[in-house]
């Protein structure tokens, strides 16, 4: 995957730069963060914030290996 340079608002990149602090990220990784939410939100437009916050992180778990099956009772 290839990098490209881009402008963006000075305001929005201050907002990204301590967010990305808070969460031991980069700030080009919080902006692609954002951005990822925001095209899943704006592509699911029913589902709530937590849910896709949720997916968002199952899907990191399934990556990591870390899922376990689930067992029914």
């Amino acid at each position: 995957m290839g990098t490209v340079s881009i402008r963006l608002d000075e305001d929005l990149l201050e907002k990204a730069a301590i967010m990305a602090k808070a969460l031991n990220r980069s700030t080009p990784k919080q902006i692609e963060h954002w951005a990822k939410i925001g095209k899943i939100m704006e592509d699911n437009p029913d589902l709530p914030y937590e849910f896709v916050k949720q997916a968002i992180i199952a899907q990191a778990e399934k990556e990591a290996g870390k899922l376990e099956a689930y067992q029914f009772d």
